[in-house]
């Protein structure tokens, strides 16, 4: 009785945010409609999700479907065991943007609930101990007040009941922008760039959880310090990521 309690109460306490602070649309970012939705009707259609054929390492789509891998998985080993994206990143850059830069964290409800009901099938598959949110490095956390990697694992936690890991590993080194930089760059710049932050966590399997794949050197890099401290298996989601090829 105490939990139903419990969830009437958020329930409640989220009617009423909403009433004064009505919800963002993802897409159109003007208050969704209907006003209890996570995107607008209209707007519903407009993110592209990856479709298949799929790499079968970091999931873009191939242009061809006799191919098992993308040009950039065929000539890289990649640390990680396997990823998923949900959108293609054209047609939801945007929309990351804003959840990044512009503090619209409450797009994260629509991304967490996309990813599940897409992806569902490889978060199961994947039998994760945790979601491991790419972290910040602390003095851009500071500026921009919050790590949207994290807010998304914190929104797919709530929706699947694996645990969010944030303070497992951490960003040391604060790396230049990756956006201009080419794929051996983005590797020299993230050499160093995280560090195991605690010893006492023994995990045989994660879910690495970023916004955008482009490459796969953060996901890369981070994979590198998970495997050393005792990580078997390591996947990742994002919410979007490139064409192949």
């Amino acid at each position: 009785m105490k939990t139903n309690l419990s969830q009437s109460a958020r329930g409640a306490a989220k009617t009423v945010l909403n009433l004064f602070y009505p919800r963002r649309c993802p897409v159109c970012d003007e208050p969704v409609k209907p006003w209890n939705a996570l995107i607008c009707k209209e707007c519903a259609q407009i993110p592209a999700y990856t479709k298949p054929p799929f790499c079968m390492k970091c999931g873009k789509h191939l242009n061809r479907e006799e191919k098992e891998y993308c040009k950039d998985c065929s000539a890289n080993v990649h640390l990680y065991d396997r990823g998923r994206a949900l959108f293609d990143y054209k047609s939801i850059s945007t929309s990351i943007a804003r959840f990044k830069y512009a503090g619209r964290q409450e797009y994260a409800a629509y991304y967490a609930a996309c990813m599940v009901q897409r992806l569902g099938g490889f978060i199961r598959e994947c039998e994760a101990q945790a979601f491991v949110p790419v972290p910040l490095h602390e003095s851009r956390l500071r500026r921009r007040g919050y790590n949207q990697a994290q807010v998304l694992a914190k929104e797919l936690s709530a929706l699947t009941g694996i645990p969010v890991l944030a303070d497992w590993i951490a960003r040391v080194e604060k790396t230049a922008p990756m956006k201009d930089l080419s794929a051996q760059e983005r590797q020299n710049n993230l050499k160093r760039a995280f560090k195991i932050r605690r010893n006492d966590v023994k995990l045989s399997t994660v879910i690495i959880i970023d916004d955008i794949y482009t490459t796969g050197s953060t996901i890369d890099a981070m994979s590198r310090e998970l495997k050393k401290a005792g990580a078997e298996r390591i996947y990742f989601m994002t919410l979007a990521i490139g064409r192949s090829a």
